[in-house]
């Protein structure tokens, strides 16, 4: 009885996908053109996402929390005192993990506590970014993750290169019907994946440091947005 239920479930499951595709091949049992339509905007950088982090190594897992809560806090307040907005910055819970050290044979040996937190903030002025960066190096923060670039405009400039990217595709299409001596009968299909922007990552520093200086390097930095649109059109 179950074989029977079950052969019969396969068997619409099998009969539902051909039908489905019998519709959609009949769907496009036309004369039809396929175009794809791209655009890339570089843009001025404005703004920045840093993440940096606090890795702290210590015998007891309360001398580790306490270091890494500390350099936290000082930092939190070299940024507020900077006139940093606290919408702007996000502290990351603790993560405490014990250290053995192994040896071949021998049961693992606790040695100690790592604690590490990581603070992201993000900075609406560039000529702050890299006083930002020396006071977290100067406060205990000894991880730089990574630095990425943003506009503030974004919003715009995305519609911007959407736009651009409709113009192309429709700009294709009627070059490409033309040029084959056909004529275009209207959208079909449009198909539409949201694309992001790409935020060029300035730094990535995974190591111990004393100082750090980057002059003005991150004034000059650019954000590359592209989207993309495909779009299907009849033919007349």
């Amino acid at each position: 009885m179950k074989s029977s239920i079950i052969a019969a479930v396969i068997s619409t499951v099998i009969a539902s996908t051909s039908l489905v595709a019998t519709a959609q091949a009949a769907d496009v049992d036309f004369a039809h053109l396929n175009t794809i339509g791209t655009s890339e905007l570089t843009v001025k950088a404005d703004m920045a996402e840093v993440n940096v982090e606090v890795v702290i190594k210590a015998k007891t897992a309360q001398q580790a929390k306490r270091d890494s809560d500390k350099a936290v806090a000082h930092f939190l307040a070299r940024l507020e005192k900077a006139g940093v907005d606290k919408a702007l910055i996000q502290s990351a819970n603790i993560n405490l993990q014990p250290q053995y050290h192994y040896e071949k044979n021998k049961p693992s040996q606790l040695i100690g506590y790592s604690a590490n937190r990581r603070i992201t903030v993000t900075v609406m002025d560039l000529t702050k970014l890299n006083n930002i960066l020396d006071s977290a190096l100067e406060q205990g923060i000894n991880r730089i993750n990574n630095i990425a670039l943003k506009s503030s405009k974004e919003a715009q400039y995305v519609e911007q290169a959407r736009m651009a990217a409709i113009k192309d595709a429709q700009q294709k299409a009627k070059s490409l019907a033309e040029g084959f001596g056909e004529e275009l009968d209207g959208v079909w299909q449009i198909s539409y994946y949201e694309q992001r922007p790409i935020q060029p990552v300035m730094l990535r520093m995974n190591s111990e440091a004393k100082s750090f200086d980057a002059g003005q390097s991150y004034q000059q930095g650019q954000v590359v947005i592209q989207d993309r649109v495909e779009v299907t059109y009849r033919l007349k």
